[in-house]
């Protein structure tokens, strides 16, 4: 007849090779799986401001029709380009250069 082993004993003899072994094993599945957290977070920020520069430039191209057809319908230019004169220069503020202290 073989020798019975209570579970209790075999319990003893186990638990303390899991936990040599789940604890090293359960870290570097947290470790592995904040790292990719992190990494998907930083895809996603990227994504994002790609997004918002590219609706920014629609937003600038939109705006800078608008503009362009408005002057075209004033009458102001035929072709709707602007005109080459220059601009008149814009009066200085006072103490704009002036340094403080």
């Amino acid at each position: 007849m073989p020798p019975v082993v209570p579970p209790f004993l075999v319990g003893l003899i186990v638990a303390p090779l899991a936990k040599r072994i789940a604890k090293p094993l359960l870290r570097g599945i947290v470790k592995t799986s904040i790292g990719l957290v992190v990494e998907v977070k930083k895809v996603a920020h990227e994504a994002t401001e790609g997004i918002q520069d590219l609706a920014a430039e629609v937003t600038a191209e939109m705006i800078g029709s608008d503009i362009a057809a408005d002057s075209v319908e004033s009458g102001n230019g035929k072709s709707g380009k602007p005109s080459n004169a220059t601009p008149a220069p814009v009066p200085a503020t006072v103490g704009a250069g002036a340094k403080s202290g």
